[in-house]
């Protein structure tokens, strides 16, 4: 994988975004790599539960610029029609690879430092549990740049906090510090940094991995 380094230990499979100099903004390639490592590791029946993590001062940038202008650019004289149907193909595609996260037999957790924005959000909010550190926020940052949420926020946030809370942060774009997420309910805990976030979250993770696999999966 380009976009991802995996490592399989004692039944924790701890999937880590790898491109934290680029602030591992979601470049084309991730959005294939992600189901794709996903099926692989339910398939394979080893990771009784995945820890999501990531390197550099930020977890996620959000969406990089290039999943929309990449390839070749549409015909200007298409017509609309078939303009419009491959711009729902191309989401479907892109809302299928978070989906991939909540469709894994194994609990998915979620381990954010620093900046968690806009597809970032779309992304851990299809986990099982979120843990934060004390420097992560979170922002939908979507609509700061003229846009709605359509991957997978506007879904699964407001069963994950209150709707108030849900809407007003989809409304304002302003940034969530990981002390009100973990009041309103969106993170489990807030730890000092992120070397004792990633040693909290792999504490829950084993400690799901020594349950009976079969039992966790049914829960």
């Amino acid at each position: 994988y380009t976009c991802f380094d995996v490592k399989l230990d004692g039944g924790v499979a701890t999937v880590t975004l790898s491109r934290g100099e680029q602030l591992n903004t979601m470049v084309p390639a991730f959005w294939d790599e992600l189901p794709a490592l996903m099926r692989d590791l339910d398939a394979s029946g080893e990771a009784r539960v995945v820890v999501l993590a990531s390197t550099g001062r930020h977890f996620c940038a959000g969406m990089d610029l290039a999943v929309f202008g990449g390839g070749d650019r549409p015909n200007p004289d298409a017509p609309q029609g078939q303009v419009r149907a491959n711009m729902r193909t191309n989401l479907l595609h892109l809302q299928e690879s978070f989906s991939a996260l909540e469709k894994a037999r194994m609990p998915v957790l979620a381990a954010i430092q620093g900046g968690c924005i806009g597809g970032a959000v779309d992304m851990v909010t299809a986990c099982d549990m979120r843990y934060a550190s004390e420097d992560a926020f979170f922002c939908i940052q979507e609509i700061n740049i003229g846009m709605t949420a359509d991957v997978g926020t506007l879904q699964r946030l407001p069963r994950l906090i209150p709707e108030g809370v849900c809407r007003e942060l989809a409304y304002t774009g302003r940034r969530m510090p990981a002390a009100e997420a973990k009041a309103v309910g969106l993170v489990n805990e807030v730890y000092d940094d992120h070397e004792a976030l990633l040693d909290g979250v792999h504490e829950v993770a084993r400690t799901i991995a020594s349950r009976s696999p079969l039992a966790v999966y049914g829960s």
